[in-house]
């Protein structure tokens, strides 16, 4: 019967990703898509659609409770951080502070005269970023004000600079991670050698891997596409009198500054979050502007761009997050995911390839469904128990199913750090995750590679 579950939610699912290619609005699609499965669980008692004491008391209002406590929960905690940011890189924009970075750093960056290899180095700098901030989406929103318009000045599609930046935590490494600590728990691992052992000879092969693919892949996707890179012009003209003093160069910064500073990296007393940098960000900004300008009323209304970045970011990322729920949430009231994970576990199969499914199934849901811990904390429990059924250490199927999850989302136009990016850099996310997809391959191929390596060499 619940055989009969899967190739429902198979046809839905085909249904919506025809529908989003034949250019229909994504939202109310994904919406759609995920009420007719949670609908057809009820009805075919696959499942429910949300828990007793969750639900409204009537079938027909739950799938609208869920939406409403979907957009409650997000705005509230990830949609104001989506928020905030995407409003503070419009008004950076608005008073020029964006330019005056592009103008700082383009000249160095100019004399290595490969933008694309600059391209590179965001990713693996913002990898090592990652370290200290273990939101892939709140890392690439602080990438998206700092080094998306220096991509740009230097001359690479937007595609091209979004794909880099919205890829940037595409392991979840950083020793502080909570997935990393779940997973190294499982596997009766310390968290420490978990990291130091396992995960960062990993991350320092994908280094030089994954960089080079984005070096080839967005140059010449760029080239297929006709975009001709041309570097911003550095020099100010006569008509750009207004142009915003070279000092406006730090106001981007200021809030990764802070929410850098204010962390285990340094200083640990004192408590920093996104809005708050984002906040203080845009007081700096306005009194910078007040200083320059000596005009209230200006500095005033020019607010205003960042209240209407908010509500911009809320029409057309929040929107979209709280849809891909939704889909998600008829996925797993169809019982579909539980269905894949039961009937991994019954294939006889060695220990590597027995890792091998699993990733795949982990990997499969990370797109559907636009999350990677879902289909993750549904496996974590169960692996020591196969991993031992297999004569295999839980670490070596954790390691590749932890980093399989992180990697696959980057591949789903609904996950929150492939529309968080694509919002803030104006391009389509369906667009985005074709750049994001050879290099997120090699990602996986690095993962799985050392993973048979760690088997056969006993390490």
């Amino acid at each position: 019967m619940l055989q009969m579950g899967v190739v429902i939610s198979a046809v839905v699912t085909f249904w919506v990703g025809y529908m989003i290619y034949k250019k229909y609005k994504p939202q109310p699609v994904l919406i759609l898509g995920g009420m007719i499965l949670m609908y057809l669980a009820v009805l075919f008692g696959y499942g429910q659609i949300l828990g007793p004491k969750a639900t409204t008391g009537s079938v027909i209002f739950d799938a609208f409770e869920f939406m409403r406590s979907a957009m409650s929960s997000n705005v509230g905690k990830l949609g104001l951080n989506i928020m905030s940011v995407g409003a503070f890189a419009r008004y950076m924009d608005k008073i020029g502070a964006s330019r005056a970075l592009v103008r700082l750093t383009i000249k160095p960056l100019l004399a290595l005269k490969s933008p694309y290899l600059v391209l590179s180095g965001t990713w693996i700098v913002g990898m090592l970023i990652g370290l200290c901030i273990n939101s892939a989406s709140g890392l690439a929103m602080l990438l998206m004000v700092t080094m998306f318009p220096i991509l740009l000045g230097l001359g690479v599609s937007r595609l091209s600079a979004t794909a880099a930046v919205a890829t940037t935590l595409c392991f979840d490494w950083s020793p502080s991670d909570t997935v990393t600590i779940l997973s190294a728990e499982t596997a009766g691992v310390d968290p420490v050698i978990y990291w130091s052992h396992y995960q960062v000879p990993i991350v320092a092969i994908a280094f030089v891997v994954v960089g080079a693919l984005h070096y080839f892949t967005q140059k010449y996707m760029d080239k297929r596409d006709g975009h001709v890179v041309k570097p911003m012009e550095v020099e100010v003209t006569r008509d750009e009198a207004d142009t915003a003093p070279g000092i406006y160069a730090i106001l981007p910064i200021i809030p990764l500054a802070l929410i850098l500073s204010f962390s285990s990296l340094w200083i640990t007393t004192i408590k920093m979050n996104i809005v708050m940098a984002m906040f203080i960000g845009l007081f700096i900004g306005m009194v910078c502007e007040y200083i320059r300008w000596r005009d209230g009323k200006k500095v005033m209304g020019d607010c205003q761009t960042f209240f209407d970045g908010l509500g911009m970011q809320m029409a057309n990322v929040i929107t979209l997050i709280i849809a891909g729920q939704t889909f998600a949430q008829g996925l797993l009231s169809m019982g579909t995911i539980n269905t894949l994970i039961e009937g991994s576990k019954d294939l006889g199969f060695g220990p590597m390839s027995m890792m091998l499914v699993m990733v795949a199934i982990i990997g499969f849901s990370a797109i559907v469904m636009g999350s990677g811990n879902a289909p993750f904390f549904s496996f974590a429990a169960l692996t020591p128990a196969v991993a031992a059924a297999t004569g295999c250490h839980p670490v070596l199927m954790l390691l590749p199913m932890h980093f399989a999850a992180s990697i696959m989302r980057n591949l789903s136009p609904i996950t929150a750090v492939i529309v968080v990016s694509s919002g803030m850099g104006e391009v389509s996310s369906f667009d985005l995750v074709k750049r994001t997809a050879i290099p997120m391959m090699g990602s996986m191929a690095v993962t799985i590679g050392m993973t048979f390596f760690y088997y056969y060499t006993g390490w």
